[in-house]
């Protein structure tokens, strides 16, 4: 009787280890799918001054920048260290936030936007708002270089008719 009882009782903690055991693997198996599907790009809204001022920091890094628009430029295309294409993008600069009495570029950030992307904003004047998403691709020069994957106009200055 003592055999059986302690037969029962070794079969009882095998079964009991291994049910145990096997718990933290299924856990661990659903948590590892849960980790490796896709998700949504996640952007950091910044001050542009700051990506100026670390732009080691922001490489590679997917950011968000709400700025009074400039002029579109050719700033820092074809440079092959940052390549670029002068063919297919086009560069913007935006309006240093730090200066409200005079308009002044921050130069120091390279923005580039695809030219088809563009091509719908031709329209746009110095001092109206934009916000726009990208990836900080470079820091060739000590300045950061973006890639624009998102533009949009948040508000345009009234269009005044020249007589």
């Amino acid at each position: 009787m003592n055999k059986i009882k302690g037969l029962i009782l070794i079969l009882t903690l095998v079964l009991g280890i291994n049910v145990y055991a096997a718990a933290p693997e299924t856990f661990t198996i659903a948590n590892a799918a849960a980790v490796q599907s896709p998700a949504a790009k996640a952007y950091i809204t910044v001050n542009p001054l700051d990506v100026v001022a670390r732009p080691n920091f922001y490489l590679n890094k997917n950011i968000k920048i709400k700025a009074k628009f400039d002029k579109f430029s050719t700033l820092g295309l074809d440079y092959k260290p940052a390549m670029k294409s002068s063919e297919k993008y086009i560069s913007f600069l935006i309006q240093r936030p730090d200066v409200t009495d005079h308009n002044i570029p921050l130069s120091e950030l390279k923005i580039f936007l695809d030219r088809t992307e563009a091509e719908k904003h031709i329209d746009l004047n110095s001092g109206d708002i934009v916000e726009f998403t990208g990836k900080v691709f470079s820091n060739a020069l000590g300045d950061p270089w973006m890639e624009v994957d998102k533009f949009t106009v948040i508000s345009a200055k009234p269009k005044t008719d020249a007589k």
